[in-house]
């Protein structure tokens, strides 16, 4: 079967991705349906989704709806490890460029750049489908109160009150620091930070936070206003506080579990 051009590849998969069905693209683009059917089917196999890379080019776009057969003739092309490129993308400073340029020195005759951050793509296309975001090590901590609470009693009194679970977790490391206080309000708060940077050992870059009343006066997502009290800016000095949206990804990828601390007795201070 003569192949298409890759401009014709292009606008099928731009329509299909506008929800257009496989007939109604090949009647679009006057191809046969089972042709159309193909490429898509190669293209998912490819890992391959509009929008495509900027800087993926034809020949490139070619070699991965066509790779070479096993057994074929033209030489296997050193393949990059994937797992270990999407690790080392999470370490601060690392991108794609600088891992193709390690790439490139240990195999001169490994993919080109752009074909080497497309195969990237469709490796990383294939993992669980969750939003994904890459965090350089210890540039942003995200806080926020967990929604569910801690009843604490008294053994002395019998008396049960009611503690917040305050959560802060880096981006990168997944490393994280739960404590309980009694209220969300900004003493609370202010005081949970202090002992997270404690427990961290210095200050990140930036702080994301829930849209809480002590961290954001006023939710907007295009300006926000935060609560920029004299103690808040003298315990974050040189930090971008920012409040992110309601898909908390990293602080839910914690996964720990308050029935850990519903089973044993805590003790919070008394205010």
């Amino acid at each position: 079967m003569k192949r298409l051009p890759m401009r014709k590849i292009r606008e099928a998969l731009r329509l299909r991705a506008e929800g257009l069905s496989g007939r109604r693209v090949a009647q679009s683009l006057s191809i046969g349906r089972a042709t159309i059917s193909d490429y898509f089917r190669r293209a998912d196999l490819a890992g391959l989704a509009w929008p495509l890379p900027v800087d993926l080019s034809d020949s490139d776009l070619e070699l991965l709806l066509y790779p070479s057969q096993p057994g074929a003739s033209s030489r296997a092309v050193p393949q990059p490890d994937w797992a270990h490129m999407h690790a080392e993308l999470r370490r601060k400073g690392v991108t794609l460029a600088l891992l193709w340029q390690e790439y490139r020195e240990v195999h001169p005759d490994g993919y080109g750049y752009s074909q080497y951050c497309a195969r990237y793509s469709a490796w990383e296309g294939k993992l669980s489908p969750v939003m994904r975001q890459r965090h350089p090590a210890g540039e942003r901590l995200f806080v926020d109160y967990a929604g569910q609470t801690v009843d604490v009693i008294c053994p002395q009194t019998g008396e049960v009150r009611t503690a917040q679970i305050f959560v802060a977790t880096l981006g990168a490391p997944n490393y994280t620091y739960v404590e309980a206080s009694w209220t969300q309000s900004l003493p609370d708060w202010i005081s949970s930070h202090v002992r997270a940077f404690d427990f961290f050992g210095g200050v990140p870059a930036m702080i994301v936070s829930d849209n809480l009343k002590s961290a954001v006066i006023k939710a907007c997502f295009h300006d926000p206003a935060i609560n920029r009290t004299g103690l808040w800016r003298i315990l974050c000095p040189g930090a971008l506080i920012t409040p992110f949206g309601n898909d908390l990804r990293t602080l839910l990828r914690t996964g720990f579990s308050l029935s850990a601390i519903r089973a044993r007795s805590v003790s919070i201070p008394q205010k």
